[in-house]
């Protein structure tokens, strides 16, 4: 019989006293330098302001942007208005009453700015955008890990000298957990490069925020998107039900030793949704085992190396195949998906002991899911960096469940 762990998606709950500088904190040591940059370039000047462009990348190399998608927003410096967006709208007009002939697309004084959906008008849409606020990470989609939309800006400054940055940037993936930095002028703007390659333009300036993810800050602020993940919310934040289970969460990820071989030893992997009312599109998982450089071959999966700090392969990152299994159905026969990975072994590090054959880090769609602990006598409760509480049931046979209770 094989050996298995079960990792689950459960609620996370913020504790008082809790420290920034705990495990949900900001930093991610499986991926320390990804952040979402926004870049916004001055293309042109007109009469009353200018017209930027403004992009959205995603340098983070597995958290993505789910539906309903990205809400980007700040505070105008002066009085400032936009007077159309293309390829984004903003969510409020605000109090416009002044304007008596031309009123603008926007007038408030801290706006926000959503995507526009696909299929969108042809005449509103542009390049990078109209894919519902959906932001693909950089690993698993490069092509699609950047979004951008053109605004025009009114009552403001119309040369370089004049013009004042924004601030108090925000970003919402669909809720809290980006923090943004200030904006950062370029000393170098932006060159655009036309189709052929024939000629180069040049932004008038350039300024930049980079925002960063902090699970902590996600939790602390009820975050509809981890909501719908972990209190088994729709993103329409109705209560949608979770199929009743010991643990009773809503995703369950299964890592099965299924075979030991003389040089080989075999991974079955199964992710399951027990969520009623969520599916998950462009799912993916990161998974962290020292014997990952020994990886052979996996089926159903795509895989990618993460190297986080370029000398140890040690993590992977799993995905499904386009149009097959990058779908994660709803709770039911087929709210699952599945691959099998085969390992070389190390004869100087392998061991079926104290749970070597288990990862060290899991991550589900870019959130760190529940711990198991590796116990094989005992059973009990252990309070896992004062954020979870686990239940492990450990036995040779049926291996480790591991829940929040």
């Amino acid at each position: 019989m094989g050996w298995s762990v079960f990792f689950i998606l459960s609620e996370l709950r913020s504790l008082k006293g809790l420290s920034n500088g705990l495990l949900l904190g900001a930093y991610d040591p499986l991926d320390p330098t990804g952040n979402i940059t926004i870049r916004w370039d001055v293309r042109s000047w007109v009469p009353d302001g200018y017209v930027a462009e403004v992009s959205l990348f995603n340098y983070q190399q597995y958290r993505h942007i789910q539906p309903p998608g990205w809400k980007l927003g700040w505070v105008w410096s002066k009085k400032e208005v936009i007077w159309y967006v293309q390829g984004g709208q903003a969510t409020e007009q605000g109090d416009c009453s002044k304007f008596k002939e031309i009123i603008p697309h926007s007038c408030k004084v801290n706006p926000e700015i959503v995507d526009l959906l696909p299929g969108a008008p042809y005449n509103r849409q542009r390049a990078n955008c109209c894919k519902g606020g959906v932001l693909s990470s950089l690993a698993q989609d490069p092509a699609n890990a950047v979004a951008s939309f053109e605004v025009s800006v009114g009552r403001s400054g119309t040369t370089t000298k004049t013009l004042e940055l924004p601030v108090n940037f925000t970003l919402k993936a669909p809720g809290p957990g980006y923090t943004c930095g200030p904006a950062t002028k370029l000393d170098e703007p932006t060159k655009f490069t036309t189709p052929d390659g024939s000629r180069k333009s040049q932004a008038h300036m350039t300024w930049t925020v980079t925002c960063t993810y902090s699970q902590f800050l996600a939790l602390r602020g009820n975050s509809p998107y981890l909501g719908s993940v972990m209190n088994g919310q729709d993103k329409n934040g109705l209560a949608s039900l979770v199929q009743c289970t010991t643990h009773m969460c809503p995703i369950r990820v299964h890592w099965h030793v299924k075979a030991n071989y003389k040089e080989y030893w075999r991974v079955k992997i199964t992710v399951t949704n027990f969520n009623y009312g969520m599916n998950y599109s462009q799912w993916n998982l990161v998974a962290q085992h020292p014997n990952f450089n020994s990886l052979t071959s996996i089926t159903s999966f795509n895989y990618t190396a993460l190297n986080p700090y370029g000398l140890m392969n040690d993590t992977a990152l799993l995905w499904g195949i386009r149009h097959y299994n990058d779908y994660l159905l709803t709770a039911g026969p087929d709210g699952y998906v599945q691959s099998e990975l085969l390992f070389r072994k190390d004869p100087s590090t392998f061991t079926l002991r104290a749970g070597w054959a288990f990862p060290r880090r899991v991550y589900f769609n870019g959130d760190n899911v529940a711990k198991y602990v590796w116990n094989r006598k005992k059973l009990g409760k252990i309070l896992c960096y004062g954020a979870k509480l686990l239940l492990v049931v450990a036995s040779e046979s049926t291996g480790i469940e591991a829940g929040h209770r």
